[in-house]
C-alpha cells in the first residue's frame, strides 16, 4: 500500500514543476547579504510568505521543498506554511541532507552526511505534513576528480536515503548533482553524469527502493561556465537526452532538473528545448525544480521592503509561469514581455 501511494504522490508532483525553496540558513543569509536584506530569521519567514501565498501558484508548482526551518514556520496570521501549501494544491516536501562536506582522503571532493538519525526525522516530517523529501549530493569535476570512491560514498549514501524515505511513506528526491563550476566541455560532463547515473541506479537497485517511487532531480548536461567552447540550448537538450537515455532507467517516475546556477531565462528555454515536437516520445516525463531560478528575480525586486510584496509575487508567478510552459515544450521567449 505503501508503494501504491507513493508512486501516486510522485505522479502528482510531475503534473507540474517544484519549487525549491530549502535553502539552508547560510545560504539564504548570503543571498539576503548580497541585497543588504538583514539576516534575521524573521525576515526569512517574511520572505517564505511572500513566496507560499502567492496568488495561483498552485496553477504552476505541484510541489515545494521545504527546509528544517520552514516546515515549522507560520505565516502572520498563524497559518503553517504546510497548511497554505496544501490548500493551494502544492504538496509540501522536505530537505533532509545535512549538506556537503570535505571528504577524508580525497582533497577537492566532498560528501554528504546526515543519515544519522534520518529514520526518526523522516516519521517527524511525515507528521508535520511533508510528502517527499531531498537529499543532494555534489559531484564537482576536475584535475583527477571525480574519483570513483567519491561518486560511490555519494551514490551509496544517496540510495540509503531513499530507502528510508519510501519506509516512512515520503517520495524521495535522489539529486547527484554534476557542478557546472570549471573548464570542462560538454561531452565531459555528459561522460561524468552518465558515470554517476550508473552507479546510483546500481545503489538504488541493491538497496532495494522501488524506482517507480522516486524523482531524478539531475544536472543538465552543460560545459563547465569557464569553459572556452560553450553551446547553444538545442545542443544542451540533445546530450542531456542523449545521456539519460543511456543512464536513466524508464521505470523512474520523471526527472525534475536543477537549474544549477543557470541563468533564469537559459534554464527555461533548455528545458523547453528539451521537449521538441520532432522528438520521439520520452520514457519518462522532464520538469523543473527550479530555486535560484526562479525566486531570484523575485528577491531582487523585494529587498526586504514591504511595499514591494505584490512585485516581488508577480515576478515569482510570472517565472513559474514560464517554467511550467517550458515543461510542455510551449515557452517562447515573447512571454517574457508579458510580465
Amino acid at each position: 500500500m505503501i508503494i501504491k501511494e507513493l508512486i501516486g504522490t510522485a505522479g502528482a508532483m510531475m503534473t507540474k514543476g517544484l519549487l525549491a525553496m530549502d535553502e539552508s540558513i547560510a545560504t539564504c543569509n548570503k543571498r539576503f547579504d548580497e541585497l543588504g536584506i538583514p539576516q534575521t530569521e524573521e525576515y526569512r519567514r517574511n520572505y517564505r510568505e511572500i513566496l507560499v501565498s502567492t496568488l495561483d501558484l498552485g496553477s504552476c508548482i505541484s510541489g515545494a521543498i521545504l527546509s528544517d526551518e520552514s516546515i515549522r514556520q507560520h505565516t502572520s496570521d498563524g497559518t503553517s506554511f504546510v497548511e497554505i501549501l496544501v490548500k493551494s494544491g502544492i504538496i509540501p516536501g522536505i530537505k533532509v541532507d545535512k549538506s556537503a562536506k570535505d571528504m577524508a582522503g580525497f582533497p577537492g571532493e566532498k560528501v554528504t552526511e546526515g543519515l544519522d538519525g534520518l529514520r526518526e526525522r523522516l516519521r517527524e516530517y511525515h507528521s508535520l505534513g511533508a510528502r517527499f523529501a531531498k537529499w543532494r549530493a555534489v559531484i564537482k569535476i576536475g584535475d583527477g576528480i571525480p574519483t570513483r570512491g567519491c561518486i560511490e560514498a555519494n551514490t551509496s549514501a544517496l540510495a540509503r536515503y531513499a530507502a528510508l524515505c519510501q519506509e516512512a511513506g515520503l517520495v524521495p528526491i535522489v539529486e547527484p548533482e554534476v557542478l557546472m563550476d570549471g573548464t570542462h566541455t560538454i561531452e565531459k560532463c555528459a561522460s561524468v553524469t552518465e558515470t554517476v547515473h550508473r552507479s546510483l541506479f546500481h545503489q538504488l537497485y541493491e538497496q532495494r527502493v522501488n524506482l517507480q517511487g522516486i524523482i531524478l532531480k539531475p544536472n543538465m548536461i552543460l560545459p563547465g561556465k569557464d569553459c572556452t567552447v560553450q553551446v547553444d540550448d538545442e545542443t544542451i537538450a540533445n546530450a542531456t537526452i542523449d545521456c539519460f537515455l543511456r543512464s536513466v532507467p524508464a521505470a523512474v517516475s520523471g526527472i525534475a532538473f536543477l537549474s544549477g546556477g543557470q541563468p533564469s531565462l537559459k534554464a527555461t528555454a533548455r528545458l523547453n528545448a528539451m521537449h521538441s515536437k520532432s522528438r520521439p516520445p520520452l520514457p519518462w516525463s522532464l520538469t523543473f525544480s527550479f530555486s535560484r531560478a526562479i525566486e531570484y528575480p523575485a528577491i531582487k525586486i523585494w529587498h526586504g521592503n514591504k511595499d514591494n510584496i505584490e512585485a516581488t509575487q508577480k515576478a515569482l508567478y510570472h517565472r513559474a509561469c514560464c517554467d511550467n510552459a517550458a515543461r510542455r515544450g510551449e515557452y517562447n521567449v515573447a512571454m517574457e514581455s508579458n510580465k
